[in-house]
């Protein structure tokens, strides 16, 4: 299983829609509200890279209101 952590910014006032649409994507554990430089933070896990990746690019980014993310995938060292 890869988890990552997904940081999300939105377009201004959009934050709480967006959080609250990308927490009903199969895959995602959690999404938050959050203050900084990014307004959304996700904590998501699939059971591979390539398929995390598909999650972001074919559900997480089209959901309306994202302008932009990255995507931090969990290490254990």
């Amino acid at each position: 299983m890869v988890q990552a952590y997904i940081l999300i910014q939105t377009e201004v006032g959009k934050a709480s829609a967006v959080a609250e649409s990308i927490a009903k994507i199969p895959g995602v554990l959690q999404a938050e509200d959050v203050t900084g430089p990014y307004d959304v933070i996700v904590r998501a896990e699939a059971d591979t890279v390539d398929d995390l990746g598909r999650l972001v690019v074919a559900k997480v980014q089209q959901v309306d209101g994202i302008t932009r993310t990255l995507t931090c995938p969990v290490v254990h060292l």
